[in-house]
């Protein structure tokens, strides 16, 4: 298998057939060896019925139809599973993204050696305000917080080598970030194209501006997970270590000035540097806590999925 094409997907019935026959031109005209996996994310319209129809009559078509919607990045991460091919491509189903892009995108995992490349929709055809100039915004965050040198980390038009998806895991709201995700477990081959981007021509966009709001908060999630996912001690010991030292500091100094130097004085307890010290000293012993909370859950963590699959087709074709 050549290419596994993941197109995860929510209420976008009217586009599926169409987008269905312009992929098979495409990739028929190119003589690809290639699986469609379709990814309904709890569809309430009439997407898993289209597809379905679609699966019963071209082999290659393959779909996973989860019980409820459980959001893009578990959608991925169900299609990355089931993906054969040795180059995996994922695209949006609204017809925003251009399957003619899909040779060259395959040339440059592999001729030009690409570990991943990311779309770079580069020319808009979105609302400037709802979408355009909060997609700059969180993008410029992006790259200068993660040092992955992106100007479109949410585009869904990708491609990578069968090695990177099955070695990442997608889950939560990561789907954003997975060229990080990618650079953290080793790949750090990646390329970035400039694709054509459409009009939206039916239904209307699933995601508002909340998703920018989450898309922070992630941001932020996955800066502090590749700097100390593999070490929470380095970074909660390190303060843990400050802020104990701060409070000793100022419980020696209180000890020393009451016994030796004003044993008359006031009361330690009257004095606002015994509390800066109890403070201190407790909020040192939380984060050295935490750090080695942190450890004991890493290592015992285990891998889950966080989605419900209600329907197959084809996958074992």
């Amino acid at each position: 298998m050549q290419i596994s094409i993941v197109i995860p997907l929510l209420n976008e019935e009217e586009s599926i057939n169409e987008l269905y026959h312009w992929i098979a031109t495409v990739m028929q005209s190119n003589g690809f060896l290639y699986e469609l996996l379709f990814i309904d994310d709890g569809s309430t319209d009439g997407s898993w019925k289209v597809i379905d129809d679609l699966a019963s009559q071209h082999p290659e078509v393959k779909a996973i139809r989860f019980l409820k919607n459980f959001g893009k990045s578990q959608a991925l991460h169900a299609g990355f599973a089931a993906a054969k091919g040795d180059v995996v491509i994922t695209m949006d189903a609204d017809l925003q993204d251009n399957p003619e892009e899909i040779p060259q995108l395959y040339k440059m995992i592999t001729e030009d050696g690409y570990d991943l490349v990311s779309g770079w929709k580069k020319k808009r055809y979105d609302s400037i305000v709802s979408k355009n100039l909060p997609s700059k915004l969180f993008n410029f965050a992006a790259k200068k917080t993660s040092g992955v040198q992106l100007h479109d980390f949410n585009c869904g038009l990708k491609a990578y080598k069968k090695e990177v998806i099955k070695t990442i895991e997608v889950t939560g709201e990561m789907h954003r970030y997975i060229p990080v995700l990618a650079k953290n477990a080793g790949f750090g081959n990646i390329g970035e194209k400039v694709v054509l981007h459409q009009a939206r021509k039916y239904g209307s966009t699933k995601f508002g501006m909340e998703r920018f709001v989450r898309g922070f908060l992630d941001l932020i999630t996955i800066s502090f997970l590749s700097r100390f996912g593999k070490r929470p001690m380095h970074l909660f010991g390190a303060w843990g270590a400050v802020t104990l030292f701060v409070g000793f500091c100022f419980a020696l100094y209180l000890g020393v000035d009451k016994l030796f130097i004003n044993p008359t004085g006031r009361l330690i307890t009257e004095r606002p540097q015994f509390y800066i010290a109890l403070t201190a000293m407790i909020l040192g012993t939380q984060l050295f806590l935490a750090g080695f909370l942190g450890e004991l859950i890493l290592r015992s963590k285990k891998n889950s999925v966080h989605y419900l699959v209600k329907e197959e087709r084809n996958l074992n074709q």
